[in-house]
């Protein structure tokens, strides 16, 4: 799976493609941070699936080695992840309601609210 950019209205972010596998380790996060340099873009919008296996599970260890490699090069992460259709881990739940008061990363039940939030994001650089 290859990510897309798209314009939202002049903020430029890449996509990944709903259902279809993209990261199966930890390591696959340079492919975003690649994708996002070769587009000059600082914005990614994923869905849960394009995610590795045990991102969701903060004691894995995957969600904390990601989201810090995507804050040290500057790209926002925004995940469209439908209310039930993935199970958190409860640390999960408590990083991402501390997360979400930032400007690095948040979780969307719909792929217009990821958009708009990574927008809003975008548009503070």
């Amino acid at each position: 799976m290859k990510l897309s950019t798209i314009d939202d209205g002049g903020f430029l972010m890449v996509e990944g493609v709903p259902g279809q596998r993209f990261m199966s380790r930890v390591d696959d996060v340079n492919r975003i941070v690649e994708s996002c340099f070769d587009e000059n873009v600082r914005g990614a919008l994923l869905y849960a699936e394009n995610l590795t296996d045990r991102f969701f599970d903060l004691s894995s260890g995957e969600a904390g080695a990601i989201l810090q490699k995507l804050r040290n090069y500057g790209v926002r992460l925004a995940v469209v992840c439908p209310p039930g259709s993935i199970r958190f881990s409860s640390r999960f739940g408590e990083m991402l309601a501390e997360e979400q008061r930032g400007s690095h990363f948040g979780v969307f039940g719909t792929r217009d609210e990821a958009r708009e939030w990574l927008s809003r994001q975008l548009e503070r650089r």
